[in-house]
């Protein structure tokens, strides 16, 4: 090539040709991105996710069922657990009134007593001394009557003094109340009538043994003591007697449910040991809260017909509230559990088709719903059934 034709040829190198510039100008303004590519991008880049919580094919709805939440008037029943207690109205410890070494007992454990009749026989002294006490004090009192009566007489002649008069009459009556207290404490020590009646009449009477005594009639329900066992008066406890026609359950009852409870409300009490529950009444709510599980005692009396209830049972307890209550009701079917026990329903969305979880809080179960106390409100539509189902598809 000639220098000439150097010199006319346009350099190349730092520069584009003419064709190639044209070229990337031509594809720059091609690929510049306008607003709808802008918004498929995003649309590309973010992932669709339904409203709220999650949705199902429309084909598998036809398998949920729902229903509306609603306010409903309603008596709340009031469920927990008690024990059983004999009744301590018509129960008793029988302390041994006197002291000294069982000699016999009388009845078998279990048996039905009468009031009044004899548990056990004591060889004590302190019967022995409660008649001997009792035959010096009727001495006593006989001879101080006649030393009376003999004044009276001296007096009326003007041969005795007012004053004497008046000191034999005050001897007299302290003597006949030293008489009928002695007599009382041997009718307190379980002295048979017969034997009262003979020292009453002044009659000579061998010394008995000493005999324990049913206070109340019931059933022989405890012994605690054996023969040859040394007792001490008023302090050794012999027998438990207890009326097992009727039971007390003491069930407990905490602080969000005692505004239900009132005093003549029925309860259901079950227990295994029987097909059909106890039906008893609500008689006392206690005025102090236990410090250890801070729960309210609550009584209830039970008939106990065929003694199945036994003491220190532990029932189930359902109390009846007659106070009506207005709140949210959800059947039971509704009601499901997470992994935590945490009881929560599915809720439809609105307008979406999906199903959102939600945790609630239960309160008394009543018939076949519960209370629902918070989470839901009025309004909602909650799935009844098929509530597993959707738990299944929760989770996929």
């Amino acid at each position: 090539m000639s220098s000439s034709e150097r010199r006319l040829r346009p350099p190349t190198h730092g520069r584009l040709p003419l064709s190639g510039a044209v070229l990337l100008l031509v594809l720059a303004a091609c690929s510049k991105p306008g607003p709808e590519t802008d918004a498929a991008a995003a649309a590309a880049a973010t992932p669709a996710q339904p409203a709220a919580g999650f949705a199902i094919p429309a084909a598998q709805r036809g398998r949920i069922a729902t229903q509306v939440v609603a306010p409903a008037t309603y008596r709340p029943a009031v469920q927990t657990t008690g024990t059983v207690a004999f009744d301590a109205d018509q129960s008793t410890q029988v302390l041994s009134p006197i002291s000294g070494p069982v000699v016999r007992l009388l009845v078998p454990l279990g048996a039905p007593v009468a009031r009044g009749e004899p548990l056990a026989l004591v060889a004590s002294p302190d019967y022995a001394a409660a008649i001997a006490a009792y035959r010096k004090a009727a001495a006593t009192a006989r001879n101080a009557e006649r030393i009376a009566r003999l004044d009276e007489q001296l007096f009326q002649n003007d041969a005795l003094a007012r004053n004497e008069l008046e000191q034999a009459r005050t001897d007299a009556v302290a003597a006949a109340a030293d008489r009928d207290a002695a007599l009382q404490q041997v009718r307190a020590l379980g002295v048979d009538p017969a034997v009262v009646a003979a020292l009453q009449a002044g009659r000579a009477v061998a010394t008995p043994e000493g005999v324990i005594r049913a206070p109340i009639a019931g059933t022989l329900v405890e012994r605690l003591i054996t023969p040859g066992q040394l007792l001490e008066a008023g302090t050794t406890p012999a027998f438990t007697i207890a009326d097992l026609s009727r039971m007390w359950v003491q069930a407990s009852v905490f602080e969000s449910d005692l505004g239900a409870v009132a005093r003549g409300d029925s309860a259901d009490v079950a227990t295994a040991a029987s097909p059909t529950p106890f039906r008893g009444v609500v008689d006392y709510i206690a005025a102090l809260v236990d410090s250890s599980t801070k729960a309210t005692a609550v009584r209830v009396v039970v008939p106990n017909p065929g003694r199945l209830l036994k003491k220190d049972m532990y029932v189930r307890v359902t109390i009846h509230s007659r106070k009506p209550r207005t709140g949210l009701l959800v059947p039971v079917s509704a009601v499901l559990r997470d992994e935590d026990n945490q009881p929560f329903v599915f809720v439809q969305t609105s307008g979406t088709g999906g199903y959102d979880r939600r945790t609630v809080t239960l309160g008394a179960r009543v018939g076949d719903a519960y209370e629902v106390r918070a989470g839901l409100s009025a309004g909602d539509r909650i799935v009844v059934e098929g509530g597993l189902f959707l738990q299944f598809a929760e989770s996929q």
